[in-house]
């Protein structure tokens, strides 16, 4: 057995970090644990990461079309939803080849896509027009006439609106729709929009077409961000007093001032996603996503979520956050939580979904 494990591949290093940060969050978000494993455990380097997690994502494409194909279209939404998932994992830090990057983010987008009239309950895209480009978003509404109240499901530095399948369940279940979306430098934005703090510009524009939309209550709209999207989400509540409620899951408080201790793979993702020269010149932005001087504006309720494991974001910023909104706050802090808590997702998801139905309640 010494023997075996001496000859055995050592994964890079930027592998090992993202089996190391990440496993439990694949799992939560809809990869299959056995997959997780053998799939991982075949990877050696950073630059078959990519191709990997594709050929894992074809075989549950396959069995998509495979049901489609037989008129098993409940299977076939489970399916290729989940495939959409998996090429999403195969893209998601992969900066290193756009080409390839993009080649597997297509086909996380378009399994999505197919999947929607399938789900349960179905979804339809929304296409928002945003800078000279397109803010995509998908849009379920729970069963029943309506109207509806709505919570807009915002990603983080690598995340997107193909990764949110379990988190609507959640409010969808409890009465609510949901509007996840691929904002400026994420998703299928990412190409054309880049990362920028000021994130009560876009939500503006995304909560106003969600208002819009037909069986939704416009006076009944919630904001929930996972990480750097937990930052989005309480920018958003800043800019915007008609926001009912926010969940801001993990978030950071300024990333400036966190920067020399991300990962290096968040550091490349972000210098990508900014649009910037250098990490120089990424480092500088970051310092410019801040809550400073923001947070005692948010008038909404907020709920801060944090895992005092968590080595992306400090707990402290989330701690800090919480405390300058004040009273509307509560900080749910949990001592066994790594980042976006994914590790124990059933000490905060249920509760959070139960928390954004109460505040947004008739």
């Amino acid at each position: 057995m010494l023997a075996h494990m001496a000859d055995s591949p050592v994964p890079d290093g930027r592998v090992s970090a993202a089996v190391s940060h990440w496993a439990p969050r694949f799992v939560a978000n809809g990869i299959d644990y056995n997959d997780f494993v053998r799939v991982t455990s075949a990877i050696e380097s950073w630059g078959s990461w990519c191709e990997q997690w594709c050929a894992a994502g074809a075989v549950h494409e396959k069995l998509g079309r495979d049901a489609l194909a037989a008129g098993r279209q409940r299977s076939a939404g489970a399916h290729l939803s989940q495939a959409a998932v998996y090429y999403h994992f195969a893209k998601f830090m992969f900066v290193d080849d756009i080409d390839q990057m993009r080649a597997a983010h297509l086909m996380a987008v378009r399994c999505a896509g197919e999947a929607l009239p399938f789900l349960d309950p179905p979804g339809e895209r929304v296409d928002i027009p945003f800078d000279g480009a397109t803010i995509a978003a998908v849009l379920r509404r729970p069963d029943g006439p309506g109207p509806h109240p709505a919570v807009v499901l915002i990603a983080g530095l690598d995340s997107a609106k193909e990764e949110f399948r379990p988190t609507e369940d959640l409010f969808l279940s409890r009465g609510i729709a949901t509007l996840s979306v691929d904002g400026p430098g994420q998703g299928e934005a990412e190409y054309d929009l880049a990362i920028r703090p000021d994130w009560e510009v876009p939500g503006a524009v995304i909560v106003n077409t969600l208002k819009g939309l037909p069986g939704i209550d416009p006076g009944r709209i919630g904001i929930w961000g996972v990480s750097l999207g937990g930052y989005y989400a309480a920018r958003v509540a800043s800019g915007d007093a008609a926001i009912r409620a926010c969940i801001s899951l993990c978030p950071t408080y300024c990333l400036g001032d966190i920067w020399d201790r991300l990962p290096d793979l968040s550091r490349a993702a972000f210098t990508v996603r900014s649009k910037s020269g250098s990490q120089e010149q990424a480092r500088k932005r970051a310092a410019e996503l801040s809550m400073a001087g923001l947070a005692g504006r948010i008038t909404a309720p907020v709920l801060v979520v944090a895992g005092k494991l968590d080595r992306i974001f400090p707990w402290q910023d989330a701690e800090r956050l919480a405390s300058e909104i004040g009273s509307r706050a509560e900080l749910l802090l949990l001592d066994d939580g790594n980042h976006g808590c994914a590790n124990v997702s059933y000490k905060h998801r249920l509760y959070s979904a139960d928390w954004m139905a109460s505040r947004l309640a008739g």
